[in-house]
C-alpha cells in the first residue's frame, strides 16, 4: 500500500512540471554548484529597446589584467554580434578595437541608434588542455576560467548613456577542457539581448 501512495505521489508531482523546467533547473543547479559554466549579470537600469533598433557594436583598446594568455583584440564585439544578431535585425560590428569617440563617429556614419560599447574588465585563462599545460606546466593554474566584462549602451545622437552591464562568468567543472574566458561570453550576451527587448530567459 506505501508503495502505491508514494508512486501516485510521485506520478502526481512529476505532471506538475514540464521536462523542459526540469532540465532547465538542473541546468541552474549545477551551474551554480559550480559543474557547468556560470554567468551574473547586473544592468543598472531595465530599459527596453525596439525590437528594429540600429546597434553598433564596438570594443575598446583596453588589454585586461589577469593571468594567461591575452584574449584577442575584439573578441567581447565578435561575441556580443553573434548574440544581438539573432535578436536585432540591424546590428552592425567594428573591424577592430576603437576608443568610445571613434565607435560614436562610426556609429553615427552608417546610422545607428545605439552604440553598445565593451570590453573585458579582467580575465583568467587557465589552464585546460594539454598544450597549455606544456607551455605553462604550474599545477596552480590548473582550473576554470574566469571573466568579466563591463558594457555600455550609449544613443547616439544624444551620447546619452542609457544602459551598463556587467558581466561575471566563471567556467565549469565538467566543461572547462579547451575553453578560454571568451567562450563563456556567448549565453550571458543572448540573455542581456533578450532583456533589453523585454524577454525573460
Amino acid at each position: 500500500m506505501r508503495r502505491l501512495v508514494l508512486s501516485l505521489a510521485l506520478l502526481a508531482l512529476g505532471g506538475c512540471m514540464n521536462v523542459s523546467d526540469m532540465g532547465e533547473g538542473v541546468r541552474y543547479h549545477m551551474s551554480d554548484a559550480g559543474l557547468l559554466d556560470h554567468s551574473d549579470t547586473r544592468r543598472s537600469l531595465s530599459v527596453r529597446l525596439q525590437p528594429d533598433s540600429f546597434i553598433f557594436i564596438g570594443q575598446g583598446h583596453f588589454a585586461p589584467p589577469g593571468k594567461g594568455p591575452v584574449p584577442r583584440p575584439n573578441v567581447v564585439a565578435e561575441e556580443a554580434y553573434k548574440s544581438f544578431v539573432e535578436y536585432f535585425p540591424l546590428v552592425r560590428r567594428a573591424q577592430g578595437p576603437l576608443g568610445l569617440e571613434e565607435a560614436l563617429a562610426e556609429a553615427r556614419s552608417v546610422g545607428a541608434h545605439y552604440v553598445l560599447y565593451t570590453r573585458f574588465a579582467r580575465t583568467d585563462d587557465r589552464i585546460g588542455n594539454g598544450d597549455e599545460w606544456y607551455d605553462e606546466q604550474a599545477v596552480d593554474r590548473l582550473g576554470v576560467d574566469t571573466g568579466v566584462v563591463q558594457m555600455m549602451l550609449i544613443e547616439t545622437s544624444t551620447r546619452y548613456l542609457i544602459d551598463t552591464a556587467r558581466i561575471k562568468s566563471r567556467g565549469g567543472l565538467l566543461t572547462f577542457h579547451d575553453k578560454a574566458p571568451e567562450d563563456l561570453l556567448g549565453p550571458p550576451m543572448r540573455d542581456y539581448a533578450r532583456s533589453l527587448l523585454g524577454m525573460s530567459r
